[in-house]
């Protein structure tokens, strides 16, 4: 079913912003695809043929994008995408536990929403948070070293409507339609709220300073035996004797 005349008219206003930051029409599309996808929760088939008209593409051509990303989903998510990481770092810190624990809490699958329509939950690949793993994201916002037992808290405070606030970053989660028109390019006035490195991340910053250390200025150029040690010091003297 194509959207409605009242749903077209106020994407068309939309769509012609995001085409307009591109000197190509089509380098558009995955923002475009942000959009539609938050107007039902997912990117329907109207929504792929919306893109194509919009930007002289073939719905198969879209399709192949929307097939593409895993952040494009093509069935119905809930209000809140409740994403468990378990690529290495994190399946070996708990990640694993943590997804298979809310799959059995909740009753569903990868990738399923809950028979109430609030959560969908799908294991997701690494999300640059090793410091602080096990993670998970709500709506793409941080929750940090997780353990079964928070991580099934932190959903049934979701499904009674009291969603805490993540870790990092806002105050306050939005929905997942919310989250769709932000990765569009429209802001929610949240990005500059919160802490977006934990002390987690700032330990070698940290150490940095307190040893004076820094990187080579650009164009500088480290020799051959970069990294070893300088032999007119004590450390260089131990290891010529060692050799």
């Amino acid at each position: 079913m194509a959207f409605s005349d009242d749903v077209r008219t106020r994407l068309d206003v939309e769509a012609k912003e995001i085409i307009g930051r591109y000197p190509h029409k089509r380098s558009a599309l995955l923002p475009l695809l942000h959009l539609v996808q938050a107007e039902d929760g997912y990117v329907t088939p109207a929504g792929i043929e919306y893109c194509a008209e919009q930007l002289n593409l073939t719905t198969a051509e879209v399709a192949a994008v929307v097939t593409f990303y895993t952040m494009y989903k093509r069935r119905p998510v809930g209000d809140y995408h409740v994403g468990v990481c378990t690529n290495t770092l994190c399946a070996v810190m708990g990640g694993d536990q943590i997804f298979a624990e809310l799959k059995e809490h909740l009753g569903v699958g990868n990738d399923e929403m809950t028979e109430d329509g609030v959560l969908t939950l799908e294991h997701i690949e690494c999300n640059a948070a090793c410091d602080f793993a096990p993670v998970m994201t709500v709506n793409w916002e941080f929750f940090d070293n997780q353990t079964p037992q928070a991580a099934k808290d932190l959903v049934d405070r979701l499904r009674a409507g009291d969603p805490p606030a993540p870790t990092r970053g806002p105050s306050r989660l939005c929905t997942w339609k919310q989250a769709s028109r932000v990765l569009a390019g429209f802001p929610d006035g949240l990005a500059g709220e919160g802490v977006a490195a934990g002390p987690a991340s700032l330990v070698g910053l940290e150490l940095a300073k307190e040893h004076g250390w820094a990187a080579p200025k650009a164009g500088s150029k480290a020799g051959p035996e970069a990294g070893a040690a300088d032999p007119g010091t004590d450390a260089g003297k131990d290891a010529g004797a060692d050799s």
